[in-house]
């Protein structure tokens, strides 16, 4: 006895001194696993052998350290027989338990390993949220699942969806795609069937037109949910099916490949060369009369997942190396016992990272994966292919936009229902022309490209009512060409259809082929009537009045300072130092001579000398300068453009009068616009055009057109076709800007498969400028079009008539006259003047007058008349020179008072300074009385 004690403690020293060699592993390492009945041999049980044998065979893994499997099955209606198995798992001493996969039995076995801290390592589907201890699930979890599921059912525009499941817990599994965010729009139909009535479900879907359905079936039951798939013809391009499995690649899909039907699934299993590799060394692997993977080099999920749950242990185990000693599980379920060391294990695998296997990247946080990689496989027409992928990071990404809808040899007829509308549709000119030939415009030519980009034929249909399309504001029922698509009539509707909520709610539309906003035709208006004074035009007429005020103020202002001020008196004769007598340049006559000289930028020979009125005089050249140079500035721009009457110059000129009509086609979004518009401008237009009698409203385009001609009535339409209208009538303009933005696009029938295709292909015609080729062909490079271009540059750049400044030469001639009158009034006072001095008749006076005026070789020098006055002064003094002529001087009775001599007078005129009492001290030359005539100084 003593010696067996011996050796056992030798035996337990040895291995401890081995797991210390080892790095606190012991050689072998114990696992264990439970499989269902029918998973017997299976591709999942083969999976985790070939896993065990693979890491057992790795040098790198687990260099020194074995890994040892146990194997146990249990039905999968027995969860008591699979709470057995697992004891038996635990005592045995395993270090962890893998599966089962089914939910029952996997709860229980789960529980079992919760009371023992033994790591639970799951590949099944958990619908349950909370976290549990001691598990270890490589499955991507149910919500995410279903957020995967919610982005596909974004990027496919999904707004009625049927849902069908067969197990009990798919309504569970499903439930986060039944509470949608509320700001997505979408009906949801919830079927539950089984293989016994797939057939009455989808017959009942078919009957409420849904097309688009998320399939939730078992993979046994799927070949019979195909075949009634065929049975019901539910197999053409409408339906979409998005199925919840990952192993859709797997199925025979033969049936549905040449119908283009749209089947959309998931793949979790990665297709890179990693993945590739380790495929064809498990092939090799396989035993005679079992396989892992399919004929088609496919393995299914569920094995992959159990592979990789090995390959996470394994890891596990080598990041456990080097730290504390893992010691034997020496647990049973009789005991309640925990293994001391189960939960250093646990942290262990859950804090496995960068590890990439059969099934993407993988790493967890509380036991739930939170890293893998999904793609996303479309059918097409020969094959099942990666269309995208979708990662919990970065949500659902399209790579391949074109396989949603292959574009291959396609025998598809397509009904478009449409409206004459220039240049959109229009009726081709000419005889014996049918079907598609019959139509020609910019939407016909856009169709054509389309179809042959998507590979569709279609059957273009007039629309009877010729209306695109209006909800009834009582009953709610739609007309036009949205209704034609509401009840399955027509697949699509092209013309100038513009996109807006209403019709977006009950409709499908494609990307806008064009960009284009609410705009208004008018009549072209009338020109100005060129006025004979419209070089006034630059200044309003009140300006021209403040103009004449500012100048009699200044005068006046000017006289009255000048007066003031004592530095404008000045002494008349410098030389006489002791002259007592001061003269004032302004006077009241030169004052406004010499503010209209400035004023006409001419100056005068009056220079004010105090600073006074050098201030006047300088803020009114300032003043001057800044009206002048505005004037002329203004003056080139009204006599060379072309002053136009308009009337209307916006939408809120139209609101605030009521003398233009103004209305839109009827049954348009034009008119939606202005009856839901919350804008007070727009909502005053929409009562004024409701309440106008007769109605503003028009059935076609044209008799908008015609009554925009006849005047006095506004079109509100869309830029597009105004630009188009304007283009070819140069009667017609366009008033204002845009009032909103909106788009142009191909309407198609609620949920139809053709929307995603025609809008990628749409972006291909803008990117390749094919749209922008055919706008041009059909707005700009047609015959007919107005070249107002070029008349507005001819009419910028004319020359100016006498028609523009004509009015200059009459103010001319205006004032020559004016000037003429005043001189012959001047000329008829001063000889009546004269004339009551002299003592003779006027007639006499006027005529010697006249003829000394009229002398062509006469002096510029005339002596000037003088009256009586008791002051004369030598000749020399008056400024005549003295001559041999000159009379002799007075006698001393003759003299003045001052003592200065006087002349006798012999001649006519003779010159003298007098002071005059009525002058105001101004020292002048007075006239003399006329006596003898003196001698003509003309040298």
């Amino acid at each position: 006895m003593a010696r067996w004690h011996a050796a056992h403690w030798c035996c337990v020293f040895c291995l401890h001194l081995l797991e210390v060699v080892n790095g606190w592993l012991p050689p072998t390492v114990k696992i264990g696993a439970i499989f269902t009945d029918d998973q017997r041999d299976s591709a999942v049980e083969m999976a985790f052998k070939y896993a065990v044998l693979r890491v057992n065979r790795d040098s790198k893994i687990l260099p020194n350290t074995t890994l040892k499997h146990y194997i146990e099955y249990a039905p999968r209606d027995n969860s008591f027989h699979a709470s057995k198995q697992a004891c038996l798992l635990v005592e045995k001493g395993v270090y962890a338990i893998f599966g089962p996969s089914d939910p029952l039995l996997g709860a229980h076995v789960q529980s079992i390993c919760d009371a023992l801290d033994i790591p639970h390592v799951e590949t099944r589907l958990d619908v349950e949220r909370h976290a549990k201890e001691f598990s270890i699930n490589l499955h991507p979890h149910q919500p995410v699942m279903n957020a995967a599921l919610r982005d596909v059912m974004t990027f496919l525009n999904w707004t009625r969806v049927a849902i069908i499941y067969e197990e009990e817990n798919g309504l569970i599994k499903l439930q986060d795609l039944i509470r949608t965010p509320p700001n997505m729009e979408i009906e949801i139909a919830i079927r539950q069937g089984t293989p016994d009535t797939f057939r009455h479900v989808l017959k009942e879907v078919k009957s409420r037109e849904i097309f688009n359905l998320i399939v939730d079936t078992r993979a046994e039951s799927m070949p019979t949910f195909l075949r009634a798939i065929l049975q019901l013809q539910m197999n053409d391009y409408k339906y979409h099916y998005l199925f919840t499995t990952f192993d859709i690649e797997t199925f025979d899909l033969e049936d549905f490949k040449y119908n283009f039907v749209n089947m959309t699934a998931f793949r979790l299993v990665s297709d890179s060369f990693h993945v590739r590799e380790i495929l064809r060394q498990m092939e090799q692997f396989q035993p005679v009369g079992h396989s892992i993977i399919s004929k088609s080099g496919v393995i299914e999920a569920q094995p992959a997942l159990m592979f990789d749950s090995v390959l996470v242990f394994a890891r596990a185990l080598t990041a456990l190396q080097g730290g504390a000693p893992l010691e034997y599980s020496s647990v049973s379920c009789g005991r309640e016992q925990p293994w001391p060391d189960g939960s250093s294990l646990f942290n262990y695998i859950n804090a496995v990272r960068e590890l990439r296997g059969l099934t993407g990247p993988i790493q967890f946080s509380e036991g739930k994966r939170t890293t893998f990689k999904l793609d996303l496989l479309k059918l097409k027409q020969h094959a099942l292919v990666k269309v995208g992928e979708w990662t919990p990071a970065g949500h659902v990404n399209i790579t391949d936009y074109e396989a949603f809808y292959d574009p291959g040899t396609l025998n598809v007829t397509l009904v478009v229902t449409t409206n004459l509308d220039r240049p959109y549709v229009m009726l081709r000119q000419g005889t014996n022309l049918t079907g598609n030939d019959r139509f020609e415009g910019f939407c016909i030519d856009l169709l054509r490209s389309v179809a042959n980009f998507v590979g569709f034929n279609y059957t273009i249909m007039l629309n009877p009512d010729g209306i695109y399309g209006l909800p009834d504001p009582e009953t709610g029922e739609w007309n036009g060409l949205v209704r034609q698509l509401i009840d399955k009539k027509a697949d699509l509707a092209v013309g100038s259809m513009s996109i807006n909520y209403a019709r977006e709610s009950v409709i499908d539309f494609t990307k806008p082929f064009m960009n284009l906003g609410i705009t208004i035709l008018f009549k072209v208006p009338t020109s100005q009537e060129t006025r004979l004074f419209s070089f006034m035009n630059p200044l309003a007429v009140h300006i021209w009045l403040y103009v004449l005020a500012a100048y009699l103020l200044v005068s006046l202002t000017m006289f009255v300072v000048a007066r003031v001020s004592p530095y404008e008196w000045q002494n008349p004769h410098p030389c006489t130092a002791e002259d007592d007598v001061m003269e004032n340049q302004f006077s009241i006559s030169n004052s406004f001579w010499f503010t209209i000289g400035t004023l006409m930028q001419q100056g005068s020979d009056l220079n004010p000398k105090a600073i006074s009125t050098r201030i006047v005089g300088g803020i009114w050249w300032f003043f001057t300068l800044i009206i002048i140079s505005s004037y002329t500035a203004n003056l080139a721009a009204f006599l060379t453009v072309e002053r136009m009457i308009t009337p209307i110059e916006s939408a809120e000129d139209l609101a605030d009068q009521s003398d233009i009509s103004y209305g839109t086609l009827e049954g348009g979004s034009t008119l939606t616009f202005f009856r839901d518009s919350k804008i007070d401008t727009y909502k005053k237009m929409w009562r004024f055009m409701e309440n106008k009698k007769p109605s503003v409203f028009t059935k076609t385009i044209e008799e908008g057109i015609s009554r925009v001609l006849q005047g006095n009535y506004a079109y509100l339409a869309e830029s597009t076709t105004i630009d188009y209208i304007v283009n070819r009538n140069c009667n017609l303009t366009q008033i204002g800007g845009l009032l909103d933005s909106k788009g142009f696009g191909i309407a198609t029938t609620m949920g139809s498969p053709w929307r995603d295709p025609i809008s990628l292909a749409i972006l291909e015609l803008q990117e390749k400028a094919v749209i922008h080729t055919l706008y041009n062909k059909w707005w700009k490079d047609n015959v007919g079009s107005c070249n107002r271009d070029d008349k507005n540059k001819e009419s910028k750049a004319s020359e100016l008539g006498v028609a523009n400044i004509g009015g200059v030469f009459v103010v001319l001639l205006c004032g020559l006259a004016f000037a003429v009158c005043v001189a012959i009034v001047e000329f008829c006072w001063t000889a009546k003047r004269n004339a009551q001095l002299d003592k003779q008749s006027l007639c006499s006076e006027m005529v010697e007058e006249l003829c000394f005026a009229m002398r062509c070789h006469a002096s510029d020098q005339r002596p000037a008349l003088t009256r009586h006055c008791d002051r004369c002064m030598t000749p020399a003094t008056a400024g005549i020179p003295r001559g041999a002529h000159d009379p002799p001087p007075l006698n001393g009775s003759q003299q003045m008072a001052g003592g200065e001599p006087h002349y006798a007078v012999a001649g006519r005129y003779c010159f003298t300074p007098c002071r005059d009492s009525e002058d105001n001290g101004v020292m002048k030359m007075m006239e003399l009385s006329r006596r003898s005539p003196l001698p003509e100084y003309e040298s």
